[in-house]
């Protein structure tokens, strides 16, 4: 069975996206120069926000995939849900190449993080363009 969710954020002209082992999303407005890890700011949802079927099939270990589009380019991300994560922080969504877990956890396990995502989709990011967020799990 596979659940979606659509999450509408925006670029940053301070992102980086420079961290080795996380991707965050966050619905914060801003970011400041230690952020390196974010990718989108000013999202309409964090992991609280997300369904009740999209969280249950998280936390059944489904194989989480998620997908941005800025400006034309496409970015894909993949991890993996797991039994121990809560999904409720208020502001962000982080998914993690390890398998630490706390409330802001989308998906541990992944293949990529922020430093992995191509420069140019980064350089597009950084005009504040609109990021269209695609998040799926298949369980």
């Amino acid at each position: 069975m596979k659940k979606r969710e659509r999450v509408r954020a925006r670029g940053h002209p301070l992102l980086t996206a420079l961290h080795p082992t996380t991707l965050m999303i966050t619905k914060e407005g801003e970011v400041g120069p230690g952020g390196d890890c974010i990718v989108a700011v000013g999202a309409d949802k964090s992991v609280l926000d997300l369904g009740r079927e999209l969280k249950g099939g998280i936390r059944k270990g489904g194989r989480v995939v998620v997908r941005m589009e800025v400006g034309g380019r496409v970015e894909t991300v993949r991890g993996w849900g797991h039994p121990s994560l809560t999904l409720d922080h208020p502001t962000d969504m982080v998914v993690r190449r390890s398998s630490f877990v706390c409330g802001r956890t989308l998906a541990v396990r992944a293949d990529r993080s922020a430093s992995d995502l191509s420069r140019e989709f980064v350089s597009l990011l950084r005009k504040g363009l609109p990021v269209e967020i695609t998040v799926e799990v298949e369980f």
